[in-house]
């Protein structure tokens, strides 16, 4: 994966501490980026599928909760160096501007 947009960032980032399901997902995606990503419930299931097929998201188990299926989501090995990386491009990306700003004295 080449190119991340900032909700794939996210819900990877959200995968990293523990499996969650996708209320949580959403939920923790909101909190880490603090209100800016706001995952539809259509689209967060569309990226997991497409995070799935590409090998950086796995299921993690199923549990049925108020007769309700609740499927639990971990990020694999692969989704952890993809989201570093994409983590270290963004601060590489942000360094450049911040010193340049610092150079301008503003």
């Amino acid at each position: 994966m080449t190119k991340m947009t900032e909700a794939t960032y996210f819900i990877l980032a959200a995968l990293l501490a523990e499996p969650l399901h996708g209320y949580g997902i959403i939920k923790r995606a909101g909190e880490q980026s603090s209100g800016r990503v706001k995952l539809a419930v259509g689209t967060l299931y569309g990226a997991l599928d497409r995070l799935t097929e590409a090998g950086l998201v796995a299921v993690d188990r199923e549990e049925i909760v108020d007769g309700r299926a609740r499927r639990y989501y971990r990020i694999t090995d692969d989704g952890v160096t993809a989201v570093r990386a994409e983590a270290v491009r963004l601060q590489r990306a942000a360094a450049v501007v911040t010193s340049q700003i610092a150079v301008m004295g503003a």
